[in-house]
């Protein structure tokens, strides 16, 4: 019988066609009448039959007319005995059997007569043949069709293709260098068995390392927790390694997988210095169920250090009376990388962690038996956390004491010089992974919860309160220059002083910040504008700006000078002759001496500085804090004492 296309196909509406649709219709063009005809030679079983995109499994032997065998994967015809594996309109294929293969069942054999417009014989075949080839003759077919199925590519060169046998749970994937557990079996493509680890204990391996081939394991890595499949792995992908060796007579593999369990290993500093692993699962979708932003967290924890020993130098469990840690995250309470960690748990979570010392305790007080620069290693079991105040519903004055209740603690982180975490404070922006975004990555992004974001969804109901709402409103963003001028990124400073002049061209705090921030970028001109615009508005101002103005001209007679002695003699050469800049014999010791003057004389600068800072950034008195109170984190947090002066302390510097 002839195979011919569906009339009505071509009365439907036609849609925006693909590239592959306009392949098709290109190649389709190129069918000729009784150019592809078929006879059943043996039923298949069914009533379904391959569609586009299918992966197709067949057996073909192609004869001339004569019956002259010219071609065949069967081992008896002459050939390897590997059946051919093709996806439907993505593998390259000749057109008459991508036309013929969608009218057969599973296992049926039938025999296509094609013309050499239909095989290799078509214009621009994308299949190549010998020149002996005899590809403008019309050719018998003879296909078996093993199997078809829907399949993911892997690969864009369909090297690696899986085909899902029973489905798995959740979406997580495993990635690089997380440690997996499959059962697993490999056959060639004529069912020969390579060998099989369905019996006893899963076989074990990390996800990264070579210890499974290439295409194996970029297949498991698009499998979840669970879930059962075949992955079809082409030579190119079957790269030596102790699950299998190389072996040059397999052109393709399927390997058989159920995808027992794998355990989460995050390299959070992407250097391999700070490692957390997930010994056991925590109840919920990671990451949504994280504790991402800023929390309240309740945690046990078993400190170590990471020596032979593994000595415990504290535990929750022991030292606590059984009680865990609570403490605020995004308020530098814990080490960095505990905090970090923490916050890519799920509730009930056990997580394994091992930290350097720039990430445990070089920057907080260390607890009794660490030594300084020891790596660490913590045990943590995170037991619950309460996300923080939703201002929906609340009133003006609930809100407002809220961002003061930030408001103070970023000040608090600034006194003590963590000028990024002050920075989230203000911002109410908590610090994470860019694996979030699920990808293994070393870089840090935020979220997109800012306290000033949310202030557009306050709503003043009278004067007064609005007043109040600018002046909050307006420190924050002052603040949140002050971070960026100490961080030395000058010129996100200006944008924070910006948002304020933007609503208030008068803002004398925001104009002499924003000249600070000039002037830190060498941009005098700027920054002597502003200066000089303050005693303008505001006449109280006129000492502060005059200072400013002094140091200003300060910092522009040393870069001349210290442009002028750069290039000094230069130009004192005749032509052709070449200058050492600056070039002149120094004695050591005066250099020395100067070095150590100019040092102290910076340092008396910057404090007189942040004293001036502190009178011009708030409306707030500047008194001295009381004296730390012993409360529940500090007792069960016995070394991190110093931290606890959470809105105790009110400063004019922020």
């Amino acid at each position: 019988m002839a195979v011919e296309r569906n009339p009505e196909q071509e009365l439907l509406p036609k849609k925006k066609q693909s590239a592959t649709d306009e392949e098709k219709e290109k190649r389709r063009k190129n069918i000729v009448p009784e150019g592809l005809l078929k006879a059943e030679m043996r039923p298949g079983a069914g009533t379904e039959k391959p569609v586009d995109g299918d992966q197709v499994i067949y057996h073909c032997t192609i004869r001339t007319l004569d019956g002259v065998i010219v071609k065949s994967t069967r081992l008896e015809a002459g050939g390897k005995g590997y059946p051919m594996r093709q996806i439907l309109w993505k593998s390259k294929m000749i057109l008459g059997l991508l036309e013929g293969i969608p009218t057969m069942l599973k296992g049926e054999v039938a025999m296509f007569k094609m013309k050499p417009e239909l095989h290799y014989g078509e214009d621009d075949c994308p299949v190549a043949v010998s020149e002996s080839f005899p590809k403008y003759e019309e050719l018998h077919f003879e296909i078996e069709l093993i199997d078809f199925s829907k399949v993911k590519v892997v690969s864009e060169d369909l090297g690696v293709v899986k085909k899902v046998t029973s489905e798995g749970e959740g979406w997580e994937t495993p990635r690089e260098p997380y440690e997996i557990k499959v059962r697993i079996s490999a056959k060639t493509g004529s069912g020969k068995l390579i060998f099989s680890h369905n019996e006893g204990e899963p076989f074990f391996f990390t996800f990264g390392r070579s210890e499974v081939p290439k295409g194996l394991e970029m297949g498991v890595g698009t499998m979840t927790r669970g879930e059962k499949a075949v992955i079809f792995v082409s030579k190119n992908y079957l790269t030596d390694s102790p699950l299998m060796p190389v072996v040059e007579d397999f052109e393709d593999v399927e390997f058989e997988i159920e995808l027992v369990h794998f355990i989460q290993v995050r390299d959070m500093l992407g250097d391999g210095r700070l490692i957390k692993r997930r010994i056991r699962d925590g109840k919920g979708e990671f990451p949504m169920d994280c504790p991402l932003h800023d929390s309240l967290l309740r945690v046990h924890y078993k400190g170590m250090l990471l020596n032979e020993e593994n000595e415990v130098f504290y535990d929750t469990r022991v030292d606590n009376h059984g009680q865990p840690l609570e403490f605020c995250s995004g308020e530098g309470l814990v080490p960095e990388g505990l905090e970090m960690c923490v916050r890519l748990m799920l509730p009930g979570e056990i997580a394994l962690v091992t930290c350097p010392p720039d990430y445990a305790y070089d920057k907080i007080s260390r607890p009794a038996g660490v030594p300084e620069g020891a790596h660490i290693q913590w045990e943590i079991e995170l037991l619950s956390f309460e996300m923080p105040k939703d201002w929906t519903g609340l009133n003006f004055a609930s809100i407002m004491e809220d961002a003061d209740n930030i408001k103070n603690t970023g000040n608090r982180l600034f006194q003590e010089g963590k000028f990024e975490l002050a920075k989230a404070k203000y911002e109410k922006r908590e610090c994470i992974d860019t694996f979030i975004s699920f990808e293994v990555s070393v870089k840090t992004t935020t979220i997109d919860l800012q306290v000033l974001r949310e202030f557009n969804h306050v709503n003043p109901q009278d004067d007064e309160e609005g007043k109040i709402f600018l002046n909050s409103r307006n420190s924050l963003h002052l603040n949140v220059a002050a971070c960026y001028l100490k961080m030395g990124e000058w010129r996100k400073s200006i944008e924070a002083c910006n948002k304020v002049l933007d609503s208030n061209p008068l803002h004398v705090k925001a104009l002499y910040r924003r000249g600070m921030a000039y002037l830190s970028g060498g941009e005098f001109d700027e920054a002597r504008s502003n200066f000089e615009k303050m005693p303008t508005i505001d006449k109280s101002s006129e000492p502060d700006a005059k200072a400013a103005l002094q140091k200003l001209k300060q910092k522009q007679l040393e870069v001349e000078k210290k442009a002028k002695k750069q290039f000094k003699g230069l130009f004192d050469k005749n032509p052709g002759e070449i200058s050492d800049a600056g070039a002149h014999p120094i004695d050591d010791n005066k250099a020395q001496d100067e070095g150590v003057l100019k040092a102290e004389e910076e340092s008396h600068e910057r404090e007189r500085d942040n004293q001036k800072d502190s009178r011009l950034d708030e409306d707030e008195d500047l008194h001295e804090a009381e004296p730390p109170r012993r409360g529940l984190l500090s007792r069960l947090w016995p070394f991190s004492s110093s931290f606890f002066m959470v809105g105790q302390q009110r400063c004019t510097i922020l």
